[in-house]
């Protein structure tokens, strides 16, 4: 496939030939690897049956395109196909040193064309809401719809003081620079990748979200999740991190097409106060408000955030 620029966008060879996999607990997907017009590889994968309607996602960070909700059932009832990708720096992807966020929507742009999606709906949950608000800002033609889901925003000072510690210190030390946040984020990496994992690291967390991070079978997912995604370093996790710190790359006002925003009154990953503050730019938006649920509570609610947004694809 040709891209604008005239360099050819080309897929591997798994998404020719369609080498459909299954999960241990029976989840249909195929890997594949876009080389991007320059040069970088993304890595992708599609998740469930190819008959479903096909849906962008854009995950958290940090996260992988491995990530998944622990319950099998609720995609297959939503009848939903997801796409998938690592961002630069995660997983399979190569890295882009100096990345905005506005880069990286342009990478999901190319994979859309790459695989013949025209217009697609298109979520972004935690770090990846500002990802899709950028795609649909600039490449509104690729998205029908799109949904954020506990949207990580910059924030204001006292804000900062209500974050779980790791974030806290995080958010603080993004402040002194690229420099000081990767240092720090090298020792997050090493906790998440040894057996105390998310769960250990994030346990000043709200109730709800220490009760999902309880369950063996999303333990299983997020192990998984993580190895891939910090596979590379820290270095593609600091890169996204002081982009999303920075001020924005991109005017949420210039996202046209409907939004539906959806958070917490509890989140102490990315709070409310600070999210309506962009909900305020956004031209045509919703916001919903779930009460004492947490961060993570895109697990328990994820058919009805799916099944309003396809309601909104056109």
């Amino acid at each position: 496939m040709k891209s604008k620029g005239g360099r050819s966008a080309s897929l591997s060879g798994s998404a020719r030939k369609r080498q459909l996999q299954k999960t241990a607990d029976g989840r249909v997907y195929e890997d594949g690897v876009l080389e991007l017009r320059d040069g970088r590889e993304m890595a992708w994968r599609w998740w469930g049956d190819p008959a479903g309607t096909p849906l962008l996602r854009i995950q958290g960070t940090p996260s992988s395109r491995l990530q998944y909700n622990p319950n099998p059932n609720v995609q297959r009832e939503v009848g939903a196909r997801y796409l998938m990708a690592d961002r630069p720096g995660y997983g399979g992807s190569t890295r882009k040193q100096g990345r905005g966020i506005a880069d990286v929507a342009d990478d999901y742009a190319e994979l859309l064309e790459a695989h013949g999606l025209d217009r697609v709906p298109a979520t972004g949950t935690s770090g990846g809401g500002p990802h899709v608000l950028a795609l649909a800002a600039r490449h509104p033609d690729r998205v029908s719809a799109i949904t954020v889901v506990v949207g990580g925003t910059n924030l204001e000072p006292q804000e900062v003081k209500n974050l779980i510690g790791v974030n806290a210190k995080g958010y603080e030390l993004a402040e002194q620079g690229w420099q000081p946040l990767y240092e720090f984020l090298v020792e997050v990496r090493t906790r998440l990748l040894s057996d105390e994992g998310m769960q250990g690291v994030l346990n000043d967390a709200p109730a709800p979200d220490r009760a999902i991070m309880a369950d063996p079978a999303w333990q299983t997912m997020s192990r998984s999740n993580i190895a891939e995604t910090l596979k590379q370093g820290a270095e593609g996790w600091t890169d996204e991190s002081f982009a999303m710190h920075q001020r924005w790359d991109f005017d949420p006002r210039d996202v046209k097409t409907s939004v539906t925003w959806w958070h917490d009154d509890d989140d102490m990953n990315a709070p409310l106060s600070a999210a309506r503050r962009v909900v305020a730019q956004l031209p045509r938006v919703d916001l919903r408000v779930w009460h004492d649920e947490g961060h993570f509570v895109s697990v328990t609610h994820e058919k009805e955030i799916l099944e309003e947004l396809l309601g909104r694809a056109t």
